[in-house]
């Protein structure tokens, strides 16, 4: 059932699913979804291979669970690992496309989302949240129309910092980061995707 178009066998079906938080329909119905997102930006040969395909974040950031996302963009750059085509700086593969659907699924543990949202939250990739990503981040959450005071940003980056920022470097790490999050029983619910 529904496996008869996929390009999938069963063995490598078994494996993906061992490997991520999806169910096999879930992971057919993410290659379907990819391949169709393949197609659509081969504009020359529709024909796609799962194996060699990839996707351009141009292209991903414009589905409709990612489309209203303000982090859209970072997240199709943590989660790829192919090298972007067509002058674009990223692009996903479909294990890096399940990766991502793996994490933000609501069978994902809290621990898998937080690292995944820390990292996406880290901008500048330098394994912590300093000041910097962190005036990102609100940014993208606030909207540049509804953009802070210099002094307002700066308050409220300290307060994060006091909040979060349990050894007093002046960043949070990783471990800060999950510390936080444990205190947000919201966060798991909200941090996903559903095809």
């Amino acid at each position: 059932m529904g496996q008869a178009s996929s390009q999938l066998g069963a063995k490598e079906l078994t494996e993906y699913q061992e490997l991520t938080f999806l169910t096999k329909q879930e992971i057919l119905m993410a290659e379907r979804r990819f391949l169709e997102m393949a197609r659509d930006s081969k504009v020359d040969n529709p024909t796609v291979n799962l194996g060699s395909a990839i996707v351009k974040m141009s292209t991903l950031v414009e589905m409709p669970e990612l489309k209203a996302n303000p982090f859209r963009q970072r997240i199709c750059r943590v989660f790829s690992t192919a090298s972007g085509v067509g002058g674009e700086e990223c692009a996903l593969s479909f294990e890096d496309f399940l990766d991502l659907l793996s994490a933000f699924s609501d069978s994902a543990t809290p621990e898998v989302k937080a690292y995944y949202a820390f990292r996406i939250f880290d901008f500048d990739d330098d394994g912590t949240l300093n000041s910097e990503d962190l005036k990102k981040l609100v940014t993208c959450l606030t909207g540049d129309e509804n953009a802070l005071s210099e002094e307002d940003m700066n308050q409220l980056i300290q307060n994060i910092l006091v909040e979060s920022d349990i050894d007093q470097d002046g960043t949070v790490n990783l471990s800060e980061f999950q510390h936080v999050i444990t205190k947000s029983p919201d966060f798991s619910s909200s941090f996903k995707i559903v095809l």
